[in-house]
């Protein structure tokens, strides 16, 4: 395969850059190269080329074969324009004088397209900053409306409110001075009251006293009646366990002497039978 004339890619993701190098055309794009004759920024406008403008046009003239994009770099620097003025030299159309002149002349129209481009571009960006800057203006303009509305909404609302506080203070102080005047009627009102309600409380407090203190009298009465009733139901009792004790010994000691003659015949008996015994011994 020919020696090719194509783009090594560098850079960052997003950012590219490149390498325009001369490389064997069976080399991977980003591989091994014969010689790095220049540099091409697209991110820049317009997009910034650094060609080594000799050594291009001489590997161009050797054959190598350039790719699409590295072809329009040559074209646009020159380098594909050259070359065939230099073709028309060699099968002697032209003059080296010619030459060079065509391709000066060439060079000053791309330099006034160049510099025209450039001119466009700075004057767009002075138009878009100046379009900016207006729309800031009249929005900062707008800002400053709003605030100034805003300030004076404000001083009207403390305005207002000061006059409404003014006026409520006013009506208060009226409020107050027949509020004042109603209360010494009242007060008036509520002492007459108050003698006319201590007077009842008085009495109703006599009949109250009257009626505990025969209540007190009444249970002082039924309380000594139970305390007598009482001592007597003790007495009563007192006695009617006397007699039952009295019953209950008579009936132990009944008991006791049962016990004790049973306890005479037995031993009587004992003897009896005793007795009987030695006589049938003596007899035997």
């Amino acid at each position: 395969m020919p020696t090719k004339m194509r783009l090594q890619r560098h850079g960052k993701k997003g950012n590219p850059f490149y390498h325009i190098v001369i490389a064997d055309g069976r080399a991977p794009r980003d591989g091994r190269y014969i010689e790095k004759i220049g540099t091409y920024n697209p991110i820049t406008n317009p997009a910034e080329i650094v060609l080594n403008f000799e050594k291009a046009l001489d590997w161009l003239q050797k054959g190598a074969q350039p790719t699409d994009t590295v072809k329009t770099i040559l074209s646009f620097k020159g380098v594909l324009y050259k070359n065939h003025l230099i073709k028309g030299l060699k099968k002697g159309a032209l003059t080296e004088a010619e030459v060079e002149v065509k391709f000066q002349a060439w060079l000053k129209e791309k330099e006034d397209k160049l510099e025209a481009k450039r001119s466009g571009i700075a004057e767009k960006d002075r138009a878009d900053k100046k379009v900016a800057l207006e729309a800031e203006t009249k929005v900062k303009e707008a800002r400053e409306a709003e605030l100034a509305k805003r300030k004076a909404e404000a001083i009207e609302a403390q305005v207002q409110e000061a006059k409404e506080t003014a006026a409520e203070e006013v009506v208060e102080e009226v409020v107050a001075a027949e509020e004042m005047l109603t209360k010494e009627a009242v007060a008036a009102k509520v002492e007459e009251n108050v003698e006319e309600v201590k007077e009842e409380a008085k009495a109703e407090v006599k009949e109250e006293v009257k009626e505990e203190v025969k209540e007190e009298v009444k249970a002082e009465v039924k309380e000594e009646v139970k305390e007598e009733v009482k001592e007597e139901a003790k007495v009563e009792e007192k006695e009617e366990v006397k007699e039952e004790v009295k019953e209950e010994a008579k009936v132990e000691e009944k008991e006791e002497v049962k016990e004790e003659v049973k306890e005479e015949a037995k031993a009587e008996e004992k003897e009896e039978k005793a007795d009987k015994k030695k006589k049938d011994k003596e007899e035997n």
